[in-house]
């Protein structure tokens, strides 16, 4: 009996938002689950509420989001599963500041270059390593990198300079990929996501109405099914860009 091949997602939080959802649904999927995220106590939680039946799941915790705890972290995903092939990688991670630009602080530059931008580019380069050195799927594929971008990837508004600047370089980034490992049946796909997700944070300041209503907001196992939709894609016909929003949403 083969190994369960490995999703591995960067970027979980408390696991009411889109890392959590996703990793639910491969789960569910028939995937090992691996979790990159900074550590808390929810995070261990998380990943001993998904191990159940046949599904293992780990977490791999960091301290912060910068390139080489990245590194690190999915060389650790690695060693707990030796003889598994890494098949979806998810870099979900962010960090956005809103205010005006000559407001913005050095550190705060720093952090959003480092968590939206540096850390992306190490969990890549591991995850496209891993992907190398794997066998063609059942869809010709050897693995997909996704990427989770915002509306701040396709447009700056007065208080995104920072924060937009980041998903642009993100976004260029998975463009980038996609052109240059396709050639290697690896997909790489960008999922712009305009609209706010119905996370608790989200809902502890929009409310449980807006939350409920599929009209008004993002739900995050409707983004978990587009990603594992990206994954099952005929190689014929690969997705690199697709935008998500809730029906009302202006845009």
């Amino acid at each position: 009996m083969s190994a369960r091949p490995i999703f591995v997602v960067a970027g979980v939080g408390n696991s009411s938002g889109t890392g959590g959802a996703s990793a639910r649904i491969f789960a569910k999927a028939g995937y090992n689950i691996a979790l990159i995220s900074r550590e808390s106590e929810s995070l261990h939680k998380f990943a001993a509420e998904l191990k159940t039946g046949d599904t293992d799941a780990a977490a791999f915790p960091i301290s912060e989001y910068n390139y080489k705890e990245v590194q690190s972290a999915f060389r650790a995903v690695r060693g707990r599963w030796p003889h598994a092939d890494v098949r979806v990688a998810l870099f979900n991670a962010g960090f956005g500041v809103w205010k005006p630009f000559l407001q913005l602080t050095e550190e705060e530059v720093d952090r959003v270059a480092d968590t939206n931008v540096k850390a992306a580019f190490a969990f890549a380069r591991e995850a496209i390593g891993a992907f190398q050195g794997q066998t063609l799927d059942a869809r010709g594929k050897r693995g997909t990198l996704l990427f989770t971008g915002a509306t701040a990837s396709l447009r700056g508004n007065t208080t995104t300079s920072a924060f937009s600047a980041a998903k642009f370089a993100l976004r260029s980034l998975s463009q980038s990929l996609s052109k240059e490992f396709g050639k290697e049946n690896i997909h790489v796909a960008h999922a712009v996501i305009d609209g706010g997700i119905a996370t608790d944070l989200s809902k502890s300041r929009r409310g449980e109405e807006w939350a409920a209503n599929p009209d008004l907001s993002l739900s995050p196992e409707g983004i978990a099914k587009a990603y594992l939709y990206l994954v099952n894609q005929d190689r014929s016909a690969w997705t690199w860009e697709l935008d998500l929003r809730p029906a009302h949403e202006k845009w």
